[in-house]
């Protein structure tokens, strides 16, 4: 036992650190605003098991960069019953917050009736891909719920690096370019594949230009949809010099059927990697795309160094 003026035993107590005074203290952990709009995210493809825990697995990742978020999942092909629709899961939680005014009333509290958007919807998407985007709004309008849509999660710096990880995992790049060691499997050139026509290739191209500093090989992005593109950009690669070539999806997984990837890899030629799926810097985007949104600044998401 301990008294208020210390160990009554004479045993050492664990008092609380003093709070450290100055331009070094360390900031308040940043919590959801009360009341604030629900993150749904938005899930192309068809639906399954293994869909779902991706999605889930991207919201825990939301969840535990910013304590308190109502992060929520709605497919824009879902079935109403083992996995919701979007415009379903919007009014569920515009349902939800009616009724919280509502209780809040009878209960006498004094509160302000809620304005603004219900939610935030977030697509899961590396890069735009305007037919998917098309669905992704109707949705968001037929739930007839004020909600603010937001841009596709890139490019950034965060998705060449899972690209780095994704290929390094499947033998196909090094790890770290600083260690001296080499993978005997190691690709001298990187088709990036995407999906979305012209625009994707474009925006892909960008993290391809991030991904190629971090490997210090030819990156080259093509269109997944595109018939021929892949083993087209793959000859431009081979052309240049590259003879051992990898494709890299620019895709987070549920966009596109996994044997796409398979016969895209077949007919060019070359290794595959896994597409980017839960790594952490998607649920950090996703949550990034929330905040910018409601103009709250949680601590940015950083990357590894480039070596």
């Amino acid at each position: 036992m301990s008294s208020p003026t210390g160990p009554a035993s004479g045993l050492p107590v664990r008092m609380p650190r003093p709070r450290q005074p100055g331009r070094h203290r360390r900031p308040e952990p940043l919590v959801a605003p009360e009341g604030a709009p629900a993150l749904v995210l938005a899930v192309p493809g068809t639906p399954s098991s293994a869909t779902r825990s991706l999605a889930e697995e991207v919201v825990s990742i939301a969840r535990s960069e910013l304590p308190g978020l109502d992060a929520r999942i709605g497919y824009v092909d879902g079935d109403e019953a083992e996995f919701p629709s979007l415009a379903a899961v919007l009014a569920h939680a515009a349902d939800e917050r009616a009724a919280r005014f509502e209780q809040a009333v009878a209960a006498g509290a004094e509160v302000k009736e809620p304005d603004g958007p219900v939610a935030v919807v977030v697509p899961l998407l590396a890069g735009p891909d305007s037919a998917l985007l098309r669905r992704v709004r109707q949705a968001v309008m037929d739930s007839r719920v004020a909600a603010e849509l937001t841009d596709v999660l890139g490019p950034h710096p965060l998705l060449a690096e899972a690209l780095h990880v994704r290929l390094s995992e499947a033998g196909l790049a090094r790890a770290d370019r600083a260690r001296l060691f080499t993978v005997a499997t190691a690709a001298d050139g990187i088709v990036l594949a995407s999906v979305g026509g012209d625009e994707a290739v474009q925006a892909a191209g960008i993290t391809g230009m991030l991904l190629a500093a971090r490997l210090a090989v030819p990156v080259m992005a093509a269109a997944l949809d595109q018939e021929g593109s892949i083993a087209s950009v793959a000859e431009q690669l081979r052309g240049s010099g590259s003879q051992q070539l990898a494709l890299a999806p620019y895709l987070i997984g549920p966009e596109i059927e996994a044997t796409l990837l398979e016969a895209a890899a077949k007919e060019a030629g070359c290794s595959v990697a896994q597409p980017l799926g839960p790594y952490p810097a998607i649920g950090k985007l996703a949550l990034a795309k929330y905040t910018t949104a409601l103009g709250i600044t949680p601590p940015q998401p950083q990357g590894t160094p480039v070596r």
